[in-house]
C-alpha cells in the first residue's frame, strides 16, 4: 500500500464495528492473580463481589477462559452515537519532526465526555440496568470517568453519585459541572460525608486525595445504600474488556491499509487506555503470531510500574476494597497533585502488572513539564488540545520518532489519544506562565508506602 493511498484519517464503518470485546485473559499462560478476600486472604468468588458488583459484571471480571464476549445490542446502539472512532495518520507531526517513522493516533475524544471513558461506562450502567438497580457509585480523577459516566446513567436514567479526587475538584470545575448537567451529584474527596472519608482526612489533614481515596468513599456509599452498586474506571479485568474496542477497531484499521505497527504506545495510570489500544496485539504476541514492541508511560510522580513493587496491595486508601496483585506504590501513597489527575493512581491493572511482570512490555516514566511541551507542540501540528493523560504517550511517541530520525529507520508508531484537553486549560496556563514544576517521589518517600503493604505471600 503506498503512502498516498492512505488517508489522514481511517474510518471503519458502522457494520465493520467489533460485535465482541476481547478478552485478553485466555491468551495469557500466566493468568492475573485472583483478587483475595481481605479479611480472609482467601480468593474472592462470585458472592463475595456481590455487595460491590452487578452481577454480569462479576461475571466478566472472573472469566480467564472466553477469548470473546459478545457485545450487547443496546451497548453497540449506544456506541454508534461516537464509533467506530478515528485512527488518525499523523503526516503533520511526521513532517514538523522531519522523522521517516510513520505515526498514527487513535483519538478517542470525539464524544460529549471528551475521552475513551464512555466505552466502559455505558457498558458497567447497561449491566446495572439490566439488573434492576436504581443508581451506581464511583470515584473520577481528572473528571473524565465521571463524565462518562454520569453521561451513560443519564442515557439510561440511573442515578449517579460521583466522588471526585479533590485536587482535581479544584482544578477542573467545568467538567464537575458537566457532570452535574448530566444529573450526577459531585463530592470532593476525601469528604466528611463517609465514615472512610473522615478517617483519611483526620490521618492526612488537607490532603489533596487521590483515586484510592475516591475509590474507598464510592465503595462504602454503594454497599451501604440499597439498590446501589459501584463501578470502577480502570484498573479491574471488566474494565480493560469494555475498552478492547479501542484496539480491535485500531487492528482492523490498520489491516485494512496493510499496516503493521512497530510500536505502541499509551499512557498507563490505572490502565483501562493502555490495556483496551494494545488488547488485539498483545493476543498476538501472547499466541506467537507476530511480535511488537509496547511501551507503558506514566508520571515521574506516580511511578507505579517503574519503581513501584509487584505485591497484593489494596486497590483503596481505605482499605476496603479487595486485595489485587499488581505494581503497586502501596495504598496510603499520595500523589503530588500533578495534572495528569487521571494517572494519580498507587496502582497499575493487574492483567498489565502480570504482563509487564512476564516481559511483553517495557514502561518508562517522564516529567509533566516535558509532557506539557510535546502537548502544546502536537496541538500546533495536529489540531487537537490533548489530554494531559494522553499527553505522556504523545512524548514517548515523539521521542521515538526522533530516534528515527537519527538512525534512518522509517519504524511506524502507534498511539492511543485517549481525550481531549479543554477542560484542562489551568494547567496549560501553568505551563505557558513558567510556573508548572515536576515532582518526583524519593526512595525514602516510596519506601514509606511500600512499609505498608500487606503480608501476603
Amino acid at each position: 500500500m503506498s503512502e498516498q493511498n492512505i488517508p489522514y484519517k481511517i474510518y471503519l464503518s458502522e457494520t465493520e464495528m467489533p460485535s465482541c470485546w476481547y478478552n485478553v485473559r485466555a491468551d495469557m499462560k500466566n493468568k492475573p492473580a485472583p483478587l483475595l478476600n481481605p479479611g480472609t486472604g482467601e480468593a474472592m468468588r462470585f458472592d463475595d463481589l456481590r455487595p460491590v458488583f452487578c452481577d454480569d459484571l462479576i461475571k466478566q471480571e472472573l472469566n480467564n477462559d472466553d477469548r470473546y464476549i459478545e457485545i450487547p445490542k443496546e451497548i453497540r446502539d449506544f456506541y454508534k452515537m461516537y464509533r467506530p472512532s478515528p485512527l488518525v495518520r499523523a503526516y503533520c507531526l511526521e513532517e514538523k519532526l522531519k522523522t521517516p517513522a510513520k505515526i498514527y493516533y487513535k483519538f478517542e475524544g470525539n464524544n460529549t465526555s471528551g475521552s475513551h471513558k464512555l466505552n466502559s461506562a455505558i457498558a458497567q450502567a447497561y449491566y446495572a440496568k439490566k439488573q434492576g438497580l436504581t443508581g451506581v457509585t464511583t470515584e473520577t480523577g481528572a473528571g473524565q470517568w465521571g463524565t462518562a459516566l454520569s453521561m451513560a446513567c443519564a442515557y439510561l436514567g440511573l442515578d449517579c453519585k460521583v466522588f471526585m479526587v479533590k485536587v482535581s475538584y479544584e482544578q477542573k470545575p467545568f467538567r464537575r459541572e458537566v457532570m452535574r448537567t448530566y444529573g450526577a451529584s459531585v463530592t470532593p474527596s476525601p469528604s466528611d460525608t463517609t465514615k472512610v472519608g473522615r478517617a483519611i482526612l483526620e490521618a492526612n489533614p488537607g490532603t489533596t486525595g487521590s483515586l484510592g481515596c475516591a475509590i474507598s468513599e464510592a465503595v462504602e456509599v454503594a454497599t451501604s445504600t440499597p439498590g446501589y452498586r459501584y463501578v470502577l474506571g480502570s484498573v479491574l479485568n471488566q474494565v480493560l474488556l469494555h475498552q478492547s474496542v479501542i484496539g480491535v477497531e485500531t487492528k482492523a484499521a490498520l489491516d485494512k491499509y496493510g499496516v503493521k505497527p512497530d510500536i505502541i504506545i499509551g499512557c498507563a495510570g490505572g490502565g483501562s487506555n493502555l490495556g483496551g489500544l494494545i488488547s488485539p496485539f498483545m493476543g498476538e504476541k501472547l499466541r506467537g503470531e507476530a511480535d511488537y514492541r509496547i511501551i507503558a508511560v506514566e508520571p515521574a510522580s506516580c511511578p507505579s510500574l517503574t519503581r513501584g513493587r509487584f505485591a497484593y496491595d489494596f486497590c483503596d486508601t481505605g482499605k476496603v476494597c479487595p486485595l489485587a496483585k499488581m505494581y503497586t506504590l502501596g495504598s496510603g501513597f499520595i500523589p503530588a497533585p500533578n495534572h495528569a489527575g487521571g494517572l494519580r493512581y498507587h496502582g497499575m491493572s493487574p492483567i498489565l502488572s502480570q504482563l509487564y511482570h512476564d516481559g511483553y512490555m517495557e514502561a518508562c516514566s517522564v516529567e509533566q513539564t516535558s509532557v506539557f511541551a510535546a502537548a502544546e507542540e502536537f496541538a500546533r501540528v495536529e489540531g487537537i488540545l490533548p489530554a494531559p493523560e494522553s499527553s505522556h504517550a504523545i512524548k514517548v511517541a515523539m521521542d521515538e520518532a526522533v530516534k528515527c530520525r537519527e538512525t534512518g529507520e522509517a519504524k511506524t508508531i502507534v498511539f492511543g489519544l485517549t481525550g481531549t484537553g479543554y477542560f484542562d486549560l489551568t494547567a496549560y496556563k501553568q505551563f505557558n506562565d513558567g510556573t508548572m514544576s515536576d515532582y518526583i517521589p524519593t526512595d525514602e518517600e516510596l519506601q514509606r508506602g511500600f512499609d505498608s503493604l500487606p503480608q501476603i505471600g
